[in-house]
């Protein structure tokens, strides 16, 4: 099937003009503030940086308040599912639970159950069986008694 879409443009990805407008202009050059910021991750010290590249060090501080951070938890997580199965998922939900607790949750329960649906299944077969042997018992192999 051909993908009936609009393929993205070159400059996607990019950060909006806008965006660029409305941050501070820094004597760094994008290349310098992007190895400023990887000098920072490194462990340098602002003072550091703002000496090797011989600025003041409130413009290495403007290239350092754009960088970003990892979050160590979160605010939002995202369900990759069918507006039903969320809403589902949602109703799920205990408290202000993360998700991924909630899916862990129903996960169990669901192989749990499954689990109890197999034992009672086999249950239930040998049952059967059993029983056909006296409703049939000249059409199944008899049984030696010993």
């Amino acid at each position: 099937m051909a993908f009936k879409g609009k393929p993205p443009g070159s400059g996607s990805g990019e950060m909006s003009r806008r965006t660029q407008a409305l941050r501070p202009a820094i004597a760094l050059t994008p290349q310098e503030a992007a190895k400023a910021r990887s000098l920072r991750r490194r462990g340098e010290a602002p003072e550091a940086i703002a000496s090797h590249f011989g600025v003041p060090i409130e413009e290495v501080e403007k290239a350092l308040v754009q960088m970003r951070s990892p979050r160590p938890e979160s605010t939002r997580g995202t369900l990759n599912v069918t507006l039903a199965a969320h809403r589902f998922v949602m109703g799920e939900r205990q408290g202000d639970e993360p998700l991924w607790q909630t899916i862990d949750r129903l996960l169990d329960e669901l192989i749990r159950l499954r689990a109890e649906a197999a034992r009672s299944g086999a249950a239930r077969r040998r049952r059967a069986a059993g029983e056909a042997d006296d409703l049939l018992p000249g059409l199944l192999p008899e049984r030696s008694t010993g």
